[in-house]
């Protein structure tokens, strides 16, 4: 059992894949990191020896991963808020940032759609 940045990596998958867990490495991460350390790719992460798990632990340390990594983005977008620049704007009103259409769709970003009224029928005497 494998356990890096506070997640731990699934067993029964290539170690290449595995680091992939850790949010903040993905694909091209992973493989620089392993061929910098001299790891092959196909290795299992149960069989990962324990001088190969700290080689594996420091490097990943290096990077911007877990709390990290979400600290920054989130003071990132605090910062475009506090300028008040078009893409804080978009983020305080919970609207999509990267110029995507938001008059049809958009309900990822903005939920569930809201009727005009109560939604409740009025019956009238006729």
């Amino acid at each position: 059992m494998l356990r890096i940045s506070g997640v731990v990596l699934p067993g029964n998958k290539r170690l290449v894949i595995a680091l992939t867990a850790i949010k903040g490495i993905g694909h091209p991460l992973s493989h620089r990191i392993l061929d910098e350390l001299k790891i092959p790719l196909d290795t299992k992460t149960d069989s990962v020896a324990d001088s190969d798990q700290a080689r594996i632990r420091a490097r990943v340390e290096q990077e911007l991963t877990e709390g990290e990594l979400g600290r920054k983005v989130s003071l990132d977008v605090k910062r475009l808020q506090d300028i008040g620049t078009w893409r804080g704007m978009r983020h305080r009103r919970k609207l999509p940032v990267r110029g995507q259409t938001s008059r049809r769709n958009a309900r990822t970003k903005r939920g569930k759609k809201k009727t005009g009224g109560s939604g409740r029928t009025v019956l009238t005497k006729t």
